[in-house]
């Protein structure tokens, strides 16, 4: 069975960090583009950063340009999202997902997390 388990969610400052951890199972994880994105009520699952297979190449949202870092270790199966200098605005639910190509669309992920809340205060 197939599980991605996120963690490090929670409630900081504005301005602050946290560090966000995908721990993946069942998953030859090597072989999978790793992808983080986030949801509030009543939207849409916007797409937040990627990563490449070997970890050479990532991608992210314009939105958390330069404050937001993806990275992987694929001898453990972990992928990480370290988010500097948040916004109120970054508050969400973060989920890690698993997908075939870069990309940026959430259809194109097969498997997802369960979400981990980040909640960002003013």
């Amino acid at each position: 069975q197939v599980r991605l388990l996120e963690s490090g969610g929670g409630l900081v400052q504005a301005g602050g960090s946290l560090r966000l951890s995908c721990t993946t199972s069942g998953l030859t994880f090597s072989s999978a583009v790793m992808g983080w994105f986030r949801q509030t009520p009543g939207k849409e699952r916007e797409f937040v950063a990627a990563i490449t297979r070997d970890g050479s190449g990532a991608m992210a949202a314009d939105s958390v340009l330069g404050r937001f870092t993806i990275s992987r270790n694929n001898a453990n199966n972990w992928v990480w999202l370290q988010m500097n200098s948040l916004k109120p605005e970054d508050t969400a639910v973060y989920y890690c997902a698993a997908g075939p190509v870069l990309d940026s669309t959430a259809v194109n992920y097969d498997l997802w997390g369960q979400g981990t809340q980040v909640t960002v205060s003013s």
